[in-house]
């Protein structure tokens, strides 16, 4: 089950992006090459951009693109490094519930109004809040207990190998 969820987040953040590099791309040959541009696709992509970055972050998390979670663990003693490393996992956990609630409402605010360029409802791109919180949690999930064993490298090669192997998971054990 992680391992589907991870290659769909992946393959998310892909698609993402590379729509993104399509669109702008098709917009900057339109400009220069036939001097027509779509008005529309700045637009596009700075929402496409957000969901990017929001989809992954939790997949930044796995791979322990995220620096700053170990930085006051490496500065404890041993014994008080766990506990602190479960109170970084609450911590995370409640920020991202909190913003996937407020992201939740967020959507529900901007559902009725129009965005600028294409019309489409406000409620549409702010759903990249939500989904990216949503995925952070789900990654989080995931990672809380080798991160707390400290069963982790920071290049997340062997998150990637747990996945892959079918090791035993938070949600499974």
């Amino acid at each position: 089950m992680e391992a589907v969820i991870v290659e769909m987040n992946r393959i998310l953040v892909a698609a993402v992006l590379a729509i993104v590099f399509a669109i702008v791309f098709m917009n900057v040959v339109g400009r220069y090459g036939f001097s027509h541009s779509y008005a529309w696709v700045e637009e596009a992509a700075r929402h496409l951009m957000i969901l990017g970055a929001f989809a992954g972050a939790g997949l930044a998390l796995r791979e322990g693109r995220l620096v700053a979670i170990v930085a006051v663990v490496d500065m404890v003693p041993a014994a008080l490094a766990r506990p602190i490393r479960w109170i970084i996992v609450a911590i995370m956990f409640a920020f991202m519930a909190t913003m996937m609630w407020l992201g939740i409402r967020f959507v529900e605010f901007g559902w009725s109004k129009q965005t600028m360029s294409t019309g489409m409802s406000r409620g549409i791109p702010y759903l990249s809040i939500p989904i990216g919180c949503g995925l952070f949690l789900v990654q989080l999930l995931f990672f809380a207990r080798r991160f707390v064993a400290e069963d982790f490298d920071v290049d997340g090669s062997d998150l990637d190998a747990g996945v892959a192997s079918g090791r035993a998971t938070d949600t499974e054990a």
